[in-house]
């Protein structure tokens, strides 16, 4: 059982680093940058630009591993996604406080 805890957590720490990368950070080289420049004001650039929608389509491949099943998936998907976000707004507030 305590296993499955530490996947999750694991699994939400990642979706929410790596949303962040993409959507907000200049990344090594600046490779995340100049990804988002190319993507431009199309689909894949208006993804890059929201925190939420990045963060739905960076929980997509953690969903499809830890579901058990196809009802798991459709629940653990947004759920992951859910916890970046939640993660986000608390960084967010708390840099707030500190200005």
């Amino acid at each position: 059982m305590a296993n499955i805890w530490y996947e999750l957590l694991l699994a939400v720490l990642a979706v929410w680093r790596v949303t962040h990368l993409l959507h907000a950070e200049d990344g090594p080289w600046d490779a995340m940058a100049r990804l988002r420049g190319w993507a431009g004001d199309g689909f894949l650039g208006s993804m890059l630009d929201c925190f939420y929608c990045t963060s739905l389509w960076v929980a997509l491949p953690p969903a499809a591993v830890l579901g058990t099943g196809w009802q798991h998936f459709v629940l653990l998907w947004p759920a992951l996604s859910a916890a970046a976000i939640t993660l986000e707004r608390v960084r967010g507030a708390l840099r707030q406080e500190e200005h």
